[in-house]
């Protein structure tokens, strides 16, 4: 049956009768769309004949790119005009030599499923309007509590390892100030935390956002492969209750990143009990290392941990972002901490089991399924699978360690236990130098100058920094299986061909 077609109506100048927007217009835009980001996109991605990236600095940019929003929208033509643009200038992050960052690649799984959720639109705070990704969030989750070695435990999806890193720092003020959730600060004493010299930059913002004070976060030296000195730690707790503080929590690092380092956790751990301290594991980057038999002994010692920060869109490719906190207590201290009761959400009279409204853990309203991404990829993979990935990754890391020392102009900083390869490339001028402070100055050129070519030419991508007292070095990272022996073979050829006249 046809229904009947009603009169319109007209309420505040607005005319009402039927749909404004053209269903059969958008979807042919974006079936179009579609097919542009699979032939661009995802059957470019793998293709070695193809730019890293495009590169044109931001005023160029600008003029290229049509930026302006108008008043009239515009044709399709020139919407696809405008994506077709996007992705040609772009960085191709799923390209094989995109070596920049702790994510690389592209997992089909993942991608799909980011496809879905983005169609679904859902939003994880209550079962009602997110059933299946809410049950995928709790099964995901008790599998990765159950590779950290955990009985049983609790955690959360959120918006990257910084944030998880402030949850936890939140969550274990929490404990050790119960009163703070509604008095706030006022009458506290002074607390301080204790972290690695090399962690995360996310520990000083946390401690600035949390109103704790970045001078009261505690850096505790290293030894030379970038691990924390348990007996300096020690040192700094008695120090710091000396000075009348309060120490609360230490924050030990699986994967440091720019060294990769991993801190010693047994020993870590030994003090935190000692002195009663919450131990939370940063392992954004090393806790992939969990699904390898043959590397997770890097994590030795992270069953103790009261919190652990995992960021699956690293190493295992769930796609940015994916990023978990983990939490060993299973007294719903997360949900003590966090929840506001929202009487329009969260309502205790619900005709199904409340327990599953798990959005008053978080301190988001609206939250994605990030953990929907994950869950495809291991699904498809299997445990086995990923493994493979984290073996593999290792595995190619360690042959670029080995084909560094056999030429001549690149040196190793140290011998890597990650998937991080710091070096320098030492061009043909500066090699019968001196290693004095002439050479070092020199030296420290080198890395910005062949970023700048490689970025120009477009054939890798490839990060580099300065980092404690050591000039301007190269950090190589492997993570995607697209990567291949040859792809790490091109890298020092390219280097040393961009390089060689300095």
């Amino acid at each position: 049956m046809v229904p009947n077609k009603k009169s319109a109506v007209l309420v505040d100048g607005v005319v009402l009768n039927g749909p404004t927007t053209n269903a059969k217009t958008g979807e042919k835009f974006v079936e179009e769309a579609c097919k542009l980001i699979m032939e661009e996109v995802v059957l470019k991605a793998t293709d070695i004949k193809e730019k890293v990236c495009e590169w044109q600095p931001p005023e160029q940019l600008k003029k290229l790119l049509d930026l302006e929003v108008r008043d009239t929208g515009e044709s399709h033509d020139r919407l696809l005009k405008l994506c077709q643009d996007v992705i040609r200038f772009s960085v191709k992050t799923n390209h094989p030599r995109f070596f920049n960052q702790l994510y690389a690649g592209l997992d089909y799984y993942s991608l799909v499923a980011r496809f879905m959720t983005e169609a679904l639109n859902p939003s994880i705070y209550t079962y009602e309007v997110s059933p299946v990704f809410l049950l995928v969030e709790e099964a995901v989750l008790k599998k990765m509590i159950e590779f950290i070695g955990w009985k049983e435990g609790d955690g959360i999806f959120n918006p990257g390892g910084s944030v998880s890193n402030m949850y936890a720092i939140n969550l274990a003020r929490y404990k050790y100030c119960p009163d703070i959730k509604e008095k706030g600060l006022f009458g506290l004493p002074r607390l301080t935390l204790f972290t690695s010299a090399e962690c995360h930059y996310s520990m000083k913002k946390a401690a600035s956002f949390l109103g704790i004070g970045t001078q009261n976060v505690c850096f505790v030296e290293t030894d030379g492969r970038g691990k924390m000195i348990p007996e300096e730690l020690e040192k700094q707790i008695w120090q710091a209750r000396e000075e009348g503080t309060m120490p609360f929590l230490v924050c030990a690092t699986s994967g440091t990143t720019v060294l990769g380092a991993f801190d010693p956790l047994d020993e870590i751990a030994d003090i935190c009990e000692r002195h009663g301290l919450w131990l939370h594991v940063d392992a954004s980057w090393g806790g992939s290392a969990l699904m390898s038999r043959k590397h997770r002994r890097l994590l030795h010692g992270i069953h103790r941990a009261d919190s652990v920060a995992w960021n699956p869109h690293k190493m295992l490719m769930a796609g940015i972002q994916c990023c978990a906190l983990l939490v060993k207590d299973k007294s719903d201290l997360l949900k003590k901490c966090y929840s506001a009761k929202a009487s329009y959400l969260f309502q205790q009279d619900k005709f199904y089991d409340v327990s599953y409204d798990t959005g008053d853990k978080s301190i988001q309203c609206s939250r994605r399924p990030d953990a929907f991404k994950f869950w495809m990829t291991w699904k498809a993979l299997g445990t086995l699978g990923l493994e493979e990935r984290v073996n593999r990754a290792l595995a190619l890391s360690r042959y670029l360690v080995e084909e560094i020392k056999k030429r001549e102009g690149f040196k190793l900083l140290m011998e890597p236990e990650y998937a991080n390869i710091c070096f320098w490339y030492i061009p043909p001028s500066l090699r019968e130098m001196e290693e004095g402070p002439e050479f070092w100055e020199k030296l420290h050129l080198v890395a910005p100058a062949i970023k700048e070519r490689m970025m120009k030419k477009g054939s890798l991508m490839l990060g580099y920094q300065p980092h404690r007292g050591k000039v301007n070095f190269f950090r190589q990272v492997v993570i995607s299986p697209q990567v291949r022996r040859e792809d790490m073979d091109f890298l020092l050829d390219e280097i040393d061909l961009l390089g060689r006249d300095m």
